[in-house]
Formats: structure tokens, sequence, C-alpha cells
């Protein structure tokens, strides 16, 4: 049996659509009622072109849903029940519906046809609304992108596994599945791994849709956490990782990583080792070598553009996640954001409160983990102690739309010795101070200063952390 779309012969265009189709689909479930298992997540009521059609699939979800039979006279029954029967034709359609199947083996594949005839028409529909943003030449040119882009990007998102009708019974049997998974001795955390098992101990990774704010005063270490947490995930686990860079640029980013990575002075990757000599120098290019092999294996992407705008942000982010599939992005740091729709009146608190906003919904639509940082408010030094959700600067929505906010926080003694002198190690303490979907914590770090990065303590080999590093 051919599927074709009905044509006008007058020339006028109609949707795509394949009625054959869809009544062999509905027909197919009515004979088969576990076929709906087979075509639920393939389409929903509005894939269908016949509005009499998309009111008998609604109907049959909600059988299903009840856990009632889906045949000729529980349908019947159910539309007759909503007063609905004889607007879709009456039993007597439904009977030429399951008369009409040619087999019922077939429903994947006749649903198959019905949601790429909706998928065309989704596009044609984008189409016209591309052509009439075009033509508000009134509106604000990164807005109008925006608005392009999301229209586009809910299309490709259906496409590829957007959200589509699910029964609680399946669903109900995975989540036991991932309870006894994440119960055995050795199982795969829920969420991105930060590459910290102190970190994952307590948060089980960064799961996806949540805003994760890391917040500090300046010079205190977030922007190597950051970098750490990306370059771990993605060297051991190939995380595609993005990093928008708002106040370094993306040569001194490389030059974190690979100090980081190599474990070589940071100053020396600066400024290189031709003064050197010997073969302590050619150590250094061999760690720097290989550090450079390794890092040219990780999925990481550096934007580095000055003044990025959150509408700008979103536009990438969108391309990356399409072309590469990105599963955690980076921002450093949120006060050098500029707000999409700042006016000369608002103040600083409101141009955060509508970034930290915007960096939510974007976690959310992309169903990725966002990390940005923050600023801590002087406040911290002058009251002194630990840090508190009360002195993230310059906004209170901060701490509200955030789903994890991790204070990186060390004392004076940890970071000078007792003749004043900076160390080479600091200790770090990660406060976790909110965590909306979890237990509150803290983790201890190491932090290598000439190396710009953080390491796990080594409580089997405690005492002897100077010895070691001095050996490097």
């Amino acid at each position: 049996m051919q599927f074709i779309s009905l044509e006008n012969k007058s020339g006028v265009r109609i949707p795509p659509h394949s009625l054959e189709a869809e009544m062999a689909l509905l027909g197919s479930v009515m004979l088969r009622p576990d076929a709906i298992y087979e075509v639920m997540d393939m389409v929903a009521p509005n894939s269908f072109y016949f509005e009499k059609h998309r009111t008998i699939f609604e109907t049959m979800l909600e059988l299903f849903g009840k856990h009632q039979p889906i045949d000729i006279l529980s349908l019947s029954s159910r539309l007759k029940e909503k007063d609905l029967l004889e607007r879709v034709g009456g039993a007597t359609f439904l009977t030429e519906l399951s008369a009409a199947v040619p087999s019922s083996a077939n429903a994947k594949h006749y649903a198959e046809i019905v949601m790429k005839k909706y998928m065309m028409r989704q596009l044609i529909e984008a189409s016209e609304h591309l052509s009439n943003l075009g033509f508000n030449e009134a509106g604000d040119l990164e807005e109008i992108l925006d608005q392009a882009e999301k229209k586009i990007f809910d299309i490709t998102e259906h496409f590829s596994g957007g959200a589509r009708f699910q029964d609680l019974v399946p669903l109900l049997h995975e989540a036991f599945e991932r309870f006894e998974k994440l119960s055995s001795a050795e199982h795969e955390l829920r969420g991105v791994r930060t590459g910290f098992k102190a970190l994952d101990d307590i948060l089980g990774g960064f799961q996806n849709s949540d805003l994760i704010i890391i917040a500090a005063r300046p010079s205190v270490g977030k922007t190597a956490l950051a970098l750490d947490i990306a370059r771990r995930t993605a060297l051991d686990h190939k995380t595609p990782v993005g990093i928008f860079s708002l106040e370094m640029s993306s040569d001194q980013l490389v030059d974190r990583l690979v100090a980081a990575q190599s474990r070589t002075d940071a100053s020396i990757i600066r400024k290189g080792v031709r003064t050197q000599s010997g073969s302590w120098r050619e150590d250094v290019f061999k760690n720097v070598r290989d550090a450079l092999d390794e890092l040219s294996r990780t999925p990481i992407f550096i934007d580095d553009q000055p003044g990025n705008t959150i509408m700008k942000m979103r536009s990438a982010a969108r391309k990356l996640k399409i072309e590469k599939g990105l599963k955690l992005l980076v921002v450093d740091y949120l006060q050098l954001m500029a707000p999409s729709t700042a006016r000369s009146n608002d103040s600083m608190v409101q141009q955060v409160t509508e970034i930290s906003r915007s960096l939510k919904h974007l976690a959310r639509e992309l169903n990725i983990p966002v990390i940005a940082l923050s600023q801590l408010s002087r406040a911290v030094e002058t009251r002194g102690g630990k840090p508190k959700l009360s002195d993230l600067r310059d906004s209170g929505s901060i701490e509200q739309d955030a789903d994890l906010v991790m204070f990186i926080h060390s004392d004076e003694n940890d970071i000078k010795d007792e003749s004043g002198k900076v160390r080479d190690i600091q200790r770090k303490e990660l406060i976790i101070a909110k965590h909306r979907n979890g237990p509150l914590g803290n983790a201890i770090l190491d932090y290598h200063t000439r190396f710009n990065t953080f390491v796990e303590i080594d409580y089997s080999n405690y005492g002897k952390a100077d010895e070691e590093f001095n050996k490097l």
C-alpha cells in the first residue's frame, strides 16, 4: 500500500500529510493495543493532520494511561462519554479504521510516516515565522536572531528525541533499574563527573538543567577550579565542554590548561625555558609535549569574545549542542556578562538578575549543567570567617536561581606560612552552601599555585606533600 499526500487540483499547496498513514496507524493500535508502546515515543496527538485523528489518538493515550483496553468498544464508549464520538465520525468510522489496516505489524512504519509529515509541516510553519521576523524592522537584531534560532532548535530537538507522551509505568521500571545500578558497588554517576572524588561523593556529579555557581573573592582559584573540572571530565570521560571566557583570552586559558596538565610552573609556560639548560629543560619540554598531545584529544571548546551577551551565548551554545553534543557549559565570570535588554537606568542588581535567570533558562533549554563563576562581596573579608549565601555579589537572584552554590574558602594559615610567605600548596575548602536536590557538605582539596590546579589530598601519604612537590 502506497501512502501519498492529498493534492489540490486548483494548484493551492496543501501542507504535507498522509490520510492513509494516519488511518493505518490508528487502526493498528485498535487491532494490536501493544503497538502503542512502539509509537507513543514517535507521535503525539498534534502529529496528526486531521482533527478527528488527533482526538482519537488522544483518547487512546488516555485509555492507555488508565490501563484500559484500546479497542473499538472501549474507544467509542470513551469518546461518547466526552461527547466527541459523532464529531470523529461515529462508531462506523472507528470500524473503517480497523478495516483499512494492511498489517498491524507495521504500526511503527506508519508512525514514521505520520511523524515525517508533521515535521515537514513544522518546517513550513517555522519558515513563515522566520519570514515575519525578517519583516519586523523595528525589533532588536539580537532578539530577532535569538527567536529565529530557538524556533529551528525546537524542531531539531523534537526530531532528536524531545519531550513526548510517556506512561508512568515504564518510567517507574526505569527508576528502579537506576536505583539498583546506583546501589551497586561500581556504578556510573547520573551527573557529569567533576573529576574530583571528594566532590562527586557529595554531588553525584553535576546534574542536567542545573545552574551551578562557584563563588569566591578574586585570586582565590575560581577559574582554576572550573578549568580543572572541564579538563578532567573532558579528558577522562570525553565530556564535550564549552567555555565562555569573558575575563581571559583563549591563549591564557590554554596556557593554564597546559600548566595544570603537565604539572609545569605556569610562569615557565608563559616565559619559556630558554634560560634553562641541561636535562631539566628537556624534562619540561617532554612534559609540555605530552600534555599538548593529551589535551588535543579532549572535546573542549573556548569562546573568548569580551562583552558576550546571553543571547550570543545561547546561540553559540545551541550550535555546540547540535554539532558536538555539548554536555557541560562554563561561564567565567557572571558579573562580566552583558545583559541582552539592559537599559541605561538599570542598576547592576537588575542586570545580574536578568543574567542569572537567563543562565538558568539556558541550562533547562539545553538540558545540561551550566557552571557560572561569581564574585563575592567585600563583606566576607570585613566580617571574617566563611562565606555565606548573602555574600553573593550584586543580586540575591543568584542565590534564588542557582541549584547549587559552592564557595572556595581558605584560612590565612592555609595561604601563608609562619614567615608570611605565600605557600606553593594551599589547603582549600569547597563549601556546598546550597544544593537544591541533594545534601550540603564540604570537600577539601589542595591548590598548587605554581601549576594553577587543584588536586585530591592523598591521606595515605599525609605529611609528605611538600617532599613530593619538591621532586617535581
